[in-house]
């Protein structure tokens, strides 16, 4: 009877075999923080939200970008037409000027008067414009403003130096806007 009395207490002192897994896996799981957390669906979204929010904002900042490039280059256009107009606007009294000589009647000495006079205005509004005029005979010849075709062997003239003019050259401020031509001393 021993035996029957050993093999019953053993059941009732014993617990369920899925209890024992369960309180195993408990004890496993408790002293480990290595396994990742799932992250919460809110914060999930959260992050979701924040990333649409981020590439709005880019595609909005990409899009005012292209705007600007857009505007800015009309405006450049635009500026060049304005300045294009304003030139001309300045020139078109010489033009009428020559018209008005064509026009009259009169001798050599009243047309020289006449170019002359209206060479003057064109040298002002040049001027106004900060166009400036260079070669003048005896200056310097210096290759990043004068246009050397032809040269002369001539002792009364310093080396290097411009012994004549064919045509003047302009500069606006450091820009050359044409070279001047002219025949070299050598």
């Amino acid at each position: 009877m021993s035996e029957k009395k050993k093999k019953t207490s053993a059941p009732e002192t014993a617990q369920p075999e899925e209890e024992v897994c369960t309180a195993a896996q408990e004890e496993t799981t408790a002293g480990t923080d290595t396994e990742p957390e799932i992250p919460q669906p809110d914060a999930l979204q959260e992050t979701e939200k924040k990333l649409q929010e981020t590439t709005d904002r880019l595609m909005r900042t990409l899009a005012e970008y292209d705007n600007f490039r857009k505007r800015s280059q009309k405006e450049k256009e635009a500026i060049f037409a304005d300045v294009k107009a304003d030139t001309v606007g300045k020139l078109l009294p010489v033009a009428d000027n020559l018209e008005r000589a064509v026009a009259a009647d009169g001798d050599a000495e009243s047309y020289k008067k006449g170019v002359e006079m209206t060479l003057k205005q064109l040298s002002e509004i040049l001027a106004a414009l900060g166009v400036e005029s260079f070669g003048a005979p005896g200056d310097t010849f210096d290759p990043n403003l004068h246009n050397g075709v032809m040269h002369v062997d001539d002792d009364a003239l310093p080396e290097n130096s411009v012994a004549e003019v064919f045509m003047k050259g302009y500069r606006l401020g450091d820009r050359v806007i044409r070279h001047a031509t002219v025949k070299v001393a050598n």
